[in-house]
């Protein structure tokens, strides 16, 4: 049975396609902040007949992250495929373009760019040795359609993106399989979505976001596992 580790672990995402994973026959590894709340998600998931196991770590402390991995591997065995599934709430949004500045860029950066360079050397050498792996990414919204109140965010979002572009190029041959997956709608069950429909007050006023559910979030991925043929995918938009 092959291990698939979700980093950054949640409802949305994280849950979708832990389940279309499992399905097909994995093992799953439930990496969040809480491992409590790791726990509670993973108990629904083995509900469901589906082998998971909870983990706790920070993904954007890299000493965490390294660590994880070994705890991970050490007990369910090498990563297969490893999904960077971590996102932020609201709250880090910046209010414009213009409001944009350093200190603004640091968690969208430790999020979705040092995160993600971390977690692909952490895994990255045992793939190419075992001659296979896939590394698959998640983006949004706001760097492909322009979205002010959101700018931050998209700044780092273009960073990512160009970073597992350039990784998807170097590893082509390898037998590794890196593809980032850009998702333009609000996750159902996902804890954006509950913050936002709770503080509707968080987008500007007129905005309507399209919805998507974590199921086919969870089959999109499974798709680019399994057909490794598109590096960036987009859904939603």
């Amino acid at each position: 049975m092959s291990t698939l580790a979700i980093f950054g672990y949640g409802p949305g995402l994280g849950a979708g396609t832990a389940r279309e994973f499992g399905r097909n026959g994995f093992r799953i590894a439930a990496i969040g902040r809480d491992l409590e709340r790791a726990a509670e998600r993973v108990a629904a998931l083995r509900a469901d007949g589906i082998e998971a196991e909870p983990f706790a770590a920070d993904i954007t402390d890299p000493a965490q992250l390294s660590e994880v991995v070994t705890r991970v591997e050490g007990k369910l065995g090498p990563i297969e495929v490893a999904v960077h599934a971590a996102a932020a709430g609201m709250s880090i949004r910046a209010e414009s373009t213009r409001a944009v500045d350093a200190a603004s860029l640091e968690l969208p950066f430790a999020l979705k760019v040092y995160s993600s360079i971390e977690l692909t050397r952490a895994l990255l050498p045992g793939m190419l040795a075992r001659g296979h792996g896939t590394l698959l990414f998640s983006s949004g919204a706001s760097e492909t359609n322009l979205q002010p109140y959101l700018a931050n965010m998209g700044v780092a979002l273009g960073a990512q993106r160009a970073y597992v572009r350039q990784l998807a190029a170097e590893l082509d041959g390898t037998g590794v399989y890196a593809g980032l997956l850009a998702i333009g709608a609000l996750i159902q069950d996902s804890a954006v979505q509950a913050q936002i429909d709770a503080q509707p007050e968080l987008i500007p006023d007129g905005l309507v976001l399209p919805r998507i559910g974590n199921a086919e979030l969870g089959a999109e991925y499974w798709r680019m596992y399994t057909e490794r043929d598109i590096v960036e995918v987009e859904i939603g938009f």
